[in-house]
C-alpha cells in the first residue's frame, strides 16, 4: 500500500507559479511512477505529467509543456510539479498517483494509489 498526499495548491493570479508536492509512504517510493492528473469542475480528469520510478524519463501533455516541470525526490519520497507561467484554465483540482515499476503513464486506469488533491486556483 503506498499513501499519497498532495500539498502547495492555492490561489495566484495569472502569470504567476506554484509549487505542488507529492509525498508519499508505505512501501518503497522508488519503485513508483508518479503521474500528476487535475479535474476541472464538470470536467473528466485529465493527464497533466509523469515522471518514471527511475526519474529518468518524464513526460507532458502538451498544454503545459514548456510550463510545468515535474521531478522526484527518492530520499524524502516526494514529487514536485513545478507550475510557471499559468493560466486561468489551469485552474483545477490536482492528484498525484503511483503505479510500480511504471515508465510513462499517462491514463488514469493504470495508476495503483491516488491522493486526495489540491485545489489550484488561477484568477485573471
Amino acid at each position: 500500500q503506498v499513501q499519497l498526499v498532495e500539498s502547495g495548491g492555492g490561489l495566484v493570479q495569472a502569470g504567476g507559479s506554484l509549487r505542488l508536492s507529492c509525498a508519499a509512504s508505505g512501501r518503497t517510493f522508488s519503485n513508483y511512477a508518479v503521474g500528476w492528473f487535475r479535474q476541472a469542475p464538470g470536467k473528466g480528469r485529465n493527464f497533466v505529467a509523469t515522471i518514471s520510478y527511475s526519474g529518468a524519463r518524464t513526460y507532458y501533455a502538451d498544454s503545459v509543456k514548456g510550463r510545468f516541470s515535474i521531478s522526484r525526490d527518492n530520499a524524502k519520497n516526494t514529487v514536485y510539479l513545478q507550475m510557471n507561467s499559468l493560466k486561468p484554465e489551469d485552474t483545477a483540482v490536482y492528484y498525484c498517483a503511483a503505479k510500480f515499476y511504471g515508465v510513462v503513464v499517462t491514463t488514469t486506469s493504470e495508476y495503483d494509489y491516488w491522493g486526495q488533491g489540491t485545489q489550484v486556483t488561477v484568477s485573471s
